[in-house]
Parts: structure tokens; C-alpha cells; sequence
């Protein structure tokens, strides 16, 4: 029993746990990471001893071959003299049999030959012999490469051979054979000088020297087709090494292959001048050779060009043409005329070019993509633009610089000589990205446009301007990318052309004739004025109808008011006045004025301009309007002179109104001049006597100038307001100011507006000029 208690107090030895299962389990992870490491690194040591023994054995091998190299020189350097040396021997044994057989034909003829042996044995006449050691002469020096020796030997031995001039067939059986021989030798002299050509390492003096030898033996067009050749092979291995730069560099690419390209047709023109000289079929095949070489470097171009639609494509198209007319301008020199080749060649490639990226332009503009984040918006076009920020909101004045620095990014890459001839291309363009531009303006303005059906302009339009502040920005936004931005941009670049005195590309005749610069930008600056005047118009005749047209829909200027008038207008008071909506027109075009002059500040062209067209845009409408007159056309209506007066009242007051502001235009004149002769036929035609019931001329002109003044001093106030309170300025708020002139329509102060006209230009009326003229 104790024996047994001891066992369980004591286990036996057999149930220890192994030194390796403690260690696996009570191990650290972090012991079994270094032990990890050790190992790897003890493998990593292998590895680079190795290596190390491998890069020595490597190493001694490379200086066993090195030396093995030159004792292999040295043994075809002793091989080379050996074979000289036996040249030699076998020249001198050549020499020998030839003197050992002239002296046995001496002593042949000392004898009396036997007629029988005669007959049997023929010996070799002396001509024949002489034939023999000529060809075995030119034998050695073909075998022995020596191309000038046998050259000189060939053009002797044809020079002073009978045999070898004649044209014809020979008499003899020798002579025919011996002719045959001399131009087996003379062939095979002709294909060792191609093979000297033909060498990848040939230094042009001996190509020369092949070529010369070449027109010796009369094989003057295949010199010329393999100096051509020549020429055309090292410009392939020098495309070839600039292939891999063309990914790298894609906008230099184009001109580093245009120099390679234009100057080897310029050497191969040169040399080709230089040893065969001026032979008109020569100078063909270089121009044809040339051409073809061309062809090939226009395809490359494309092949190699970026993507039609980037930047970096049109930058790429424009220095090809810049290089590629400048490089032809110096072979024309040489007699090489290619320009217009190149034009026509390169003609639909930038054509592809510039329709995609004013494509691209087209969506940027539109806010259809997002703008490439390469693309810096310069701060030249944002302190102009942002004059026109309405609170916050900064989209409008965003729109614009975007517009312009896009169209600033596109003209940067291009260069004098793509301007001068792709210029009116280029202007088009422009034009038709400035009419999106204007549509897209056009539609953040309230009311339908003309354009509706164009729905990539619907996704534009994220922002709509409501109050008059919003819409004149707009404008002045568009008036001053029309009037400043968008011409300094282009008149530089062009101004910069035509200062950098690039040549026309070469003589008249040889390139197509270019429009006239000045016309172009006067047409294009007359279709972006046009472009604008759309947007204007478009501004001009919804802010007239909402004036015309009540909330309700009923119209303010209805003929009612001269049908059923008893005179109060006229009378009502101590001056008579224009009836009441034209009072309102009076306050609405003074407040729209006073709006102006702060948002459109320093603008006063465009203030004048928008001002005459409102003014214009109500007679226009006046005079149109078929349900206007035809209450006065109307039988059934009753007239009286008194409403014939107070319309013509109406269009002296509105005239006045454009010429008291100082934006007269004669157009307003011609019109109003037009509805008054309309009224009076049509009151005549009712039997108003309208001579008699009518006063002078002077009087209406003198009347509206004095119902502006009454209007300004705020003596009628009153009577304004019935019409419209929401569109007729307090007259508390009007302050005459005499001494402002009557060009300025508003200033930074809200209270200048009509008033800024002086009292005294009222007397003295202006002659009518058409403002947008």
C-alpha cells in the first residue's frame, strides 16, 4: 500500500513530456519569428555568395573570350597577309606561263609546220592570248575585291578593245565569246559595287565611290535608285529609334520625325545634285522618292498621334505643321516645292483634330463632362467675370471663366503657321462654341427660348436667373466675354503671327491662296455680335412682355385707354402727359437703369445698348400687334381726336425717353414715325378731321420733354402708380442732377439714372443714329 501511494505521489520517468512538445507549446510566437528570420537570412547569405561566385566565374569567362577575340584578330590579320602572299605567287606563276607561252609561239613560228600537224593542231593566236591574261587580270583583282583596280582595268581594256565598242554582232566566234566573258566580268563587278552599297555600316565616301562606279560601267539609274535607297534606309533606323520616344513625348514627337524625314530628303537632294547633277530624270525620281517619303511621314504622325480629342493631340497636330511647312520652306531652296503636298496630306488630320476637341470643348462648356484636372483656370479672365457675382451664387461667373479658359487652353496650342492656314477654320470653331455658350445664357433667362429642342442645353441650365439683377449679369457676363476676353485672346495670338514674320510658305503658286486675315476676324467678330444680339433680343422681349402683359394675362397697353379717354392725361393736369402705361414704361426702364448701373458698372456701352433695344422692343411690339389696331380699324368703335393725340403723345414721349437717356436710335424713330402715320389713317378713315384736331409737331416734341422733366421733379406721382405700383419708382426717390452729361446713363449711386441727364439737353435734340450700328 505505501509502495503505491509513492507511485502516485512520484510518476514514473516514461510519462515526462518531451523537451520538444514544452517547447512547441509554452513557445513565444515571437522566438519562433525570430528563429524564422535567422533562418531566412542565413539563406539570403547563400544566396548572395552565390551570386557573388557566380558574377566572378562570369566575370573571368568574359576576359578569357576578350582574349580568345584578339588572338582571333591577330590569326585574321596573318590569314589575310597569307592569302595576299599567295595572291601574289600566283599572279607571278600567271605571269610566268603567259612570258613561257609567247616564247614558245616565237619558236613555233621559226618552224616549218608539217601541213598534216597543221591541220590537227591550231595553235592560240597572240589576239587570243592577250584576251586571256586581260580577263585572268580582272579575274584576281574581282576574287581580291580590289573594285577600283578592276574598274580602271574594265574601263581600259573597253576603251581600247575593238572587239568590245563595236555594237553589233562580231565576225569571229572569238571575238563573241571574248565579249561575252568581259561583261560576265563587267556584271560581276556591278554586283560587288551594290554590295558595297548595300553594307549597314557604309560611310557615304564609299558609297560614293560605288555609285561613281557604278555610272562608269553605265549603270547610272540603279546608282541613283540605290543612293535613294540608301538614304531611305538610315531614315527607317532613325524612325525606329525614335519610336519609343514618341509615347514618352507625344507633343514633340512630330517635330523631331519632321527633322529626321526633311533632312534626309534634303541630303539625299544634295547628293544627288552632287554626283549625278542637274539631269531632269534624277531630279523626278528624287521629287517622286520625296513625296513618298511624306506620305509615309503624315501616316506616322497620325499612327503615333495622341487621341484626336486631347489637348495634347492638337498641340502635336500644330507643331507637325509648324515644323513640316518650315522644313519644306528650306527644301524649296533646293527646287523641292512640297508645301501644298503637305497641306493637302495633313488637311483631314487636323480637321479630325480640331472638330474633336472643340467637341470636347462644346461638352466642357456645357458642364456635360468634368474638366480635365490639367486644365488652369487663369486668373486674368476671373477679375472681370466675377464683377458679375450676384451674392453667392458664383455659378454664372464660373460658367464664363471656364468658357474662356477653355478656349485660351485650345488657342495655346496652336502655332503662326497653323493660325495662318487653318485661321478662318479655327474662327468658325470659336463661333460655334460662343453660339452654345449664348444658348446655354439664353436659357437660364425666364421665358421660352427659340432653342427648345435642343436638350443637351437642358442638362446646362442649372441655375435660373429671376430677379433683374441675375439677368443683367448675365448679360454683362456674355458682353464682356464678346466685347474683351474672347477678342484680346485671339487678337494676340494673331497679332503674334503676324509679327513673327513666317513666310507664306513658299512662292504663290505653290501653296492655296488664304483668305485676307482682317476679313476673317471682321466676319467673326460680326457672328459673335450676332450670336449676342440673340441672348439680348431674347432678354429685351420678355422683360417688354412682362411689362405689357399683367399677372393676370391682360395687356397694359390696350387701344381702349385711346378710345374711352376723356382727356385727363392730356388735361388732367398743368402739363399734359403721356397716358399712364407709358408713365410706367418711363419708371420701369429708369428703375431697370438704376439696376444697371450697379450691376453693369463701367459698362456703359452695353447699358445704352439694352436700354434703346427695350425701348425699341415695345414699339416693335406696339406696331405689330394686330389686336391693338384692330380696335381702331373696327367700325364699330368710337374715335376721338383726343386719343389720336394722346397716341402720338405716346410715341413723341417714348422717343424722347431714348434720346433724354442718351441712347437715341433711329430705328425707335423710324417706327414710332410709322405707328403715327398708321393712327392718323385709320382715325382719318373714320372721318376725324385730323389736321384741325391736331396740334404742331413742336408741340408734342416740347410736350415730352416736359412731361420727362414733371415725371423727374415727381410732381405726378400719383397718377403713375394707378398703373403699376410694383414697377414705378417713388418719385421721392428721383434727384435731378444737372451736372451730369447726358452720356451716362447710371453710376455707382442708385439715384442716377434718367436724371443724370442734364436739363439743358432737353432743349437741344440729338440727330437719330442706330445704336448697334
Amino acid at each position: 500500500m505505501e509502495s503505491s501511494e509513492e507511485d502516485d505521489d512520484f510518476p514514473s520517468i516514461e510519462s515526462i513530456t518531451p523537451q520538444s512538445k514544452v517547447d512547441s507549446l509554452y513557445q513565444s510566437h515571437t522566438e519562433k519569428g525570430i528563429r524564422k528570420l535567422c533562418c531566412e537570412l542565413l539563406d539570403l547569405k547563400d544566396a548572395v555568395e552565390n551570386l557573388c561566385g557566380n558574377m566572378r566565374s562570369k566575370y573571368l569567362a568574359f576576359l578569357r573570350i576578350s582574349e580568345e577575340a584578339v588572338e582571333m584578330e591577330h590569326e585574321l590579320v596573318e590569314l589575310r597577309k597569307h592569302i595576299s602572299a599567295q595572291g601574289i605567287l600566283v599572279q607571278d606563276l600567271m605571269t610566268g606561263v603567259c612570258h613561257q607561252l609567247e616564247e614558245w609561239n616565237q619558236s613555233t613560228t621559226e618552224v616549218q609546220p608539217d601541213p598534216e600537224i597543221g591541220e590537227l593542231q591550231d595553235p592560240l593566236p597572240i589576239e587570243t592570248d592577250d584576251h586571256k591574261i586581260v580577263l585572268e587580270k580582272i579575274d584576281v583583282l574581282l576574287a581580291e575585291h580590289k573594285v577600283e583596280e578592276a574598274l580602271e582595268a574594265l574601263d581600259s581594256e573597253e576603251r581600247n578593245s575593238p572587239e568590245l565598242k563595236s555594237s553589233g554582232d562580231t565576225s569571229s566566234t572569238e571575238g563573241s565569246s571574248y565579249r561575252s566573258a568581259f561583261l560576265k566580268r563587267k556584271a560581276v563587278l556591278e554586283g560587288q559595287l551594290v554590295e558595297v552599297t548595300g553594307q549597314p555600316f557604309v560611310s557615304f565616301p564609299e558609297l560614293k565611290k560605288a555609285l561613281s562606279g557604278l555610272i562608269k560601267i553605265g549603270k547610272g539609274p540603279l546608282a541613283h535608285q540605290l543612293l535613294l535607297k540608301f538614304y531611305g534606309s538610315r531614315l527607317e533606323k532613325s524612325i525606329e529609334a525614335l519610336s519609343p520616344s514618341c509615347s514618352v513625348c507625344p507633343k514633340t514627337y512630330p517635330a523631331t520625325l519632321s527633322k529626321l524625314v526633311f533632312s534626309a530628303i534634303s541630303l539625299a537632294t544634295m547628293k544627288s545634285g552632287s554626283i549625278f547633277g542637274d539631269n531632269p530624270v534624277y531630279t523626278n525620281r528624287v521629287v517622286q522618292w520625296a513625296e513618298w517619303e511624306i506620305e509615309y511621314f503624315v501616316r506616322l504622325v497620325k499612327e503615333n498621334a495622341p487621341s484626336s480629342g486631347t489637348v495634347s493631340a492638337l498641340r502635336a497636330a500644330s507643331v507637325c505643321v509648324q515644323a513640316s511647312l518650315n522644313y519644306s520652306l528650306m527644301l524649296e531652296r533646293q527646287g523641292l516645292k512640297l508645301s501644298k503636298l503637305i497641306l493637302v496630306l495633313l488637311w483631314p488630320f487636323i480637321e479630325e483634330v480640331l472638330e474633336l476637341n472643340f467637341r470636347r470643348a462644346r461638352k466642357l462648356v456645357l458642364d456635360l463632362v468634368e474638366a480635365d484636372e490639367c486644365m488652369s483656370f487663369s486668373p486674368r479672365f476671373a477679375a472681370p467675370l466675377s464683377a458679375f457675382t450676384i451674392s453667392s451664387d458664383r455659378m454664372l461667373a464660373d460658367s464664363g471663366i471656364r468658357f474662356m479658359c477653355i478656349v485660351e487652353d485650345i488657342l495655346e496650342q496652336l502655332t503662326p503657321l497653323t493660325i495662318l492656314h487653318f485661321g478662318g477654320n479655327i474662327l468658325s470653331r470659336i463661333s460655334q462654341l460662343f453660339d452654345k455658350y449664348m444658348d446655354a445664357l439664353i436659357k437660364a433667362l425666364p421665358g421660352p427660348s427659340d432653342d427648345d429642342n435642343l436638350t443637351e442645353l437642358k442638362e446646362f441650365v442649372s441655375f435660373r436667373a429671376e430677379t433683374d439683377s441675375e439677368q443683367l449679369a448675365i448679360l454683362g457676363v456674355a458682353f464682356t466675354i464678346l466685347e474683351e476676353l474672347l477678342p484680346n485672346a485671339v487678337m494676340n495670338l494673331w497679332k503674334q503671327q503676324s509679327e513673327s514674320g513666317e513666310p507664306k510658305s513658299g512662292s504663290a503658286e505653290n501653296v492655296t491662296p488664304i483668305p485676307s486675315t482682317s476679313t476673317e476676324l471682321k466676319d467673326w467678330r460680326r457672328h459673335l455680335q450676332h450670336s449676342f444680339d440673340k441672348l439680348r433680343d431674347h432678354f429685351c422681349r420678355q422683360y417688354v412682355l412682362s411689362f405689357i402683359y399683367s399677372r393676370e394675362g391682360k395687356t397694359r397697353l390696350d387701344a381702349q385707354i385711346y378710345l374711352n379717354g376723356d382727356g385727363d392725361d392730356l388735361y388732367g393736369g398743368s402739363t399734359p402727359l403721356p397716358s399712364l402705361p407709358f408713365q410706367a414704361l418711363f419708371a420701369k426702364l429708369q428703375q431697370l437703369a438704376i439696376v444697371a448701373g450697379d450691376v453693369l458698372l463701367g459698362k456703359d456701352k452695353i447699358q445704352k445698348i439694352l436700354l434703346a433695344r427695350l425701348t425699341e422692343t415695345v414699339v416693335m411690339w406696339l406696331s405689330d400687334e394686330q389686336e391693338f389696331w384692330g380696335v381702331f380699324e373696327d367700325d364699330t368703335g368710337p374715335l376721338q381726336p383726343l386719343g389720336l393725340q394722346q397716341l402720338i403723345l405716346d410715341m413723341h414721349f417714348t422717343v424722347e425717353i431714348a434720346r433724354f437717356a442718351g441712347y437715341p436710335s433711329r430705328h425707335v424713330h423710324q417706327i414710332a414715325s410709322a405707328i403715327i402715320a398708321r393712327a392718323i389713317r385709320a382715325f382719318s378713315a373714320r372721318g376725324i378731321e385730323v389736321q384741325s384736331a391736331l396740334p404742331e409737331d413742336e408741340w408734342f416734341v416740347e410736350t415730352a420733354k416736359s412731361a420727362i422733366n414733371k415725371l423727374l421733379l415727381g410732381t405726378e406721382g400719383s397718377e403713375v402708380s394707378e398703373i403699376d405700383e410694383d414697377n414705378i419708382i417713388p418719385h421721392d426717390h428721383i434727384v435731378l442732377d444737372s451736372d451730369d452729361s447726358v452720356s451716362s446713363l447710371s453710376s455707382v449711386e442708385s439715384t442716377d439714372s434718367f436724371a443724370s441727364a442734364s436739363m439743358g439737353e432737353l432743349d437741344s435734340p440729338r440727330h437719330f443714329d442706330d445704336s448697334e450700328g
